[in-house]
């Protein structure tokens, strides 16, 4: 048994959804907002009311001493049993109130009216009572014994000269459980309200959310369909929210992946389609070589070295394509456009076969690439050597806040149903046969948009064609790479500065640059 089987890997419970996690989260958050304010309102309250108690206790008091002292100013009574009498049966009832007059530490009067609290019916009150008023001063209490909860009032009554009892006490007390029932009814109906709020909270954020969440689940299920057969899914988008936008984001996700998987398509069925002619080529020549026959083998060794540079450009050609796409094609800093122009004017000059001239020159400072406008600039002068009899002009010029690099030359120029895909990816004019890889004039354009310019051919006036590099003075923001399919700005004709007069400058019959 191998230890994958005599160890098995323990499986994950499955995570909750979104959908579940908000309705959760939403359903705790309104739970705990509820329950907190419910605990604030009910600690106030209880609050209140014990305040009120003992607001109520200290008016009994007053109540009582100012009976007292009125009874013994007109003569109403002159024994402390009378004021006694007096105080517990005026007392004002109040709910859940109950009050006692203690004669000798005995229950001994009650008043004339049945109240809502018997205090005799706690059997150690009055004992309570009489030990806790035994310095002679009024006291206020809470008594919890005997299955109660009462606070309590407890003051002596004496008259001076009274026979005896020289000493009486009145109390009174307030149920605090039965003060309190009130708003335990009111918190028992705010907690079944909260519940039933929190029940209808969790259905509506289960629909919301669902209705909310419909798009990301439609855009995982779009995601699970996608394959490289099936790039054709997109989002349906609905509304002008998040969710919407990031449904168009993601059918622009799409759209360029396609856009790339059928350039790799293109770009595969391309190179084949290149490299089968040479490979058909040698392999034909190979085939019916006669190895006795030295003139015949030199032939074929010269053909095949022929054929195998010009797969070997091929090859040269796409590496540079494909570091141009990479996630920094370029790397701009502030350059002298004029001395830039001057030192591409005299590597141009090294092109077998060139006669350069340089044109008018703006002398003014640009954020771009120096090295990679040097290569996309040395392969158009290349291409109007090879297309253009060698005579070409290389120079510049500002328009608004744009530099035109240019390249003229003297050929028979491009026809205008060639001018919108001379710079696509392998493209040759019909009767071009020189070699080349097709490449070239697409890696121009891609330095071009890689500045945030364009590439494009114009006709020059006098005849033949200028090749014009537009790009931003300033630096451009950042762009990701051009897919080699997409199409080159069209073309417009456009007079440029007089050059330098040339030599002959005859020119081939094709009208298509090399390594286009």
């Amino acid at each position: 048994m191998t230890s994958s089987a005599s160890h098995p890997t323990p499986r994950r419970l499955p995570a909750p959804s979104v959908r579940t996690r908000i309705i959760a989260v939403i359903t705790i958050v309104a739970a705990l907002g509820m329950a907190s304010v419910g605990a604030a309102v009910y600690a106030v309250e209880r609050t209140r009311i014990l305040a009120q108690i003992d607001d109520r206790l200290d008016a009994g008091l007053e109540s009582a001493r100012f009976l007292v002292a009125q009874g013994v100013t007109d003569d109403d009574w002159s024994t402390s049993t009378e004021a006694l009498a007096a105080v517990v049966q005026r007392m004002s009832p109040d709910d859940n109130t109950g009050a006692l007059g203690i004669i000798d530490g005995e229950a001994a009067l009650a008043p004339g009216i049945s109240l809502d609290v018997d205090l005799q019916e706690a059997a150690g009150f009055v004992p309570h009572v009489v030990e806790a008023t035994a310095n002679g001063q009024p006291v206020t209490g809470v008594y919890a014994e005997d299955g109660v909860t009462w606070q309590y009032l407890a003051a002596p009554i004496a008259i001076e000269g009274s026979p005896e009892p020289a000493e009486t006490l009145f109390t009174m007390a307030y149920d605090i459980e039965g003060e309190l029932a009130e708003i335990n009814v009111a918190a028992q109906v705010y907690l079944i309200a909260a519940a039933i709020a929190v029940v209808v909270i969790a259905g509506v954020a289960w629909f919301v959310a669902g209705r909310l969440l419909r798009p990301v689940r439609t855009m995982r299920e779009t995601a699970e369909r996608v394959s490289a057969h099936s790039l054709s899914e997109r989002l349906p988008i609905e509304g002008r929210d998040d969710v919407s936008e990031l449904a168009e984001t993601m059918n622009a996700m799409l759209d360029r992946l396609d856009e790339s998987l059928e350039s790799q398509r293109r770009l595969l069925h391309d190179v084949g389609h290149e490299l089968k002619t040479p490979i058909t080529i040698v392999r034909g020549y190979v085939e019916v070589m006669d190895p006795d026959d030295p003139a015949d083998v030199r032939e074929t060794q010269a053909l095949t070295v022929d054929e195998l540079d010009r797969m070997g450009n091929l090859v040269q050609d796409l590496a540079r394509s494909a570091s141009l796409h990479g996630p920094r094609p370029i790397s701009p800093r502030p350059v002298d456009t004029a001395d830039l122009v001057r030192q591409i004017v005299s590597k141009a000059e090294r092109i077998e076969g060139a006669d350069v001239a340089a044109g008018p020159a703006v002398d003014v400072v640009a954020v771009l690439d120096p090295e990679r406008i040097t290569q996309a600039m040395l392969q158009l002068a290349q291409n109007g050597v090879t297309h253009g009899g060698g005579g070409i002009v290389i120079g510049s010029r500002r328009v608004g806040d744009d530099l035109e690099l240019w390249v003229r030359d003297y050929g028979p120029g491009v026809a205008d149903a060639e001018k919108e895909r001379v710079f696509e990816r392998f493209q040759r004019g019909a009767d071009d046969t020189r070699a080349g890889s097709g490449l070239g004039l697409n890696i121009v354009q891609v330095i071009a948009r890689a500045h945030g310019g364009t590439a494009e051919v114009r006709d020059a006036d006098g005849g033949g064609a200028v090749f014009v590099l537009t790009l931003p003075i300033a630096a451009p923001l950042p762009q990701r790479p051009p897919l080699p399919t997409e199409s080159a700005t069209p073309a417009t004709t456009v007079p440029l500065p007089h050059a330098v007069a040339h030599g002959s400058a005859t020119a081939p019959t094709d009208v298509i640059e090399e390594q286009r």
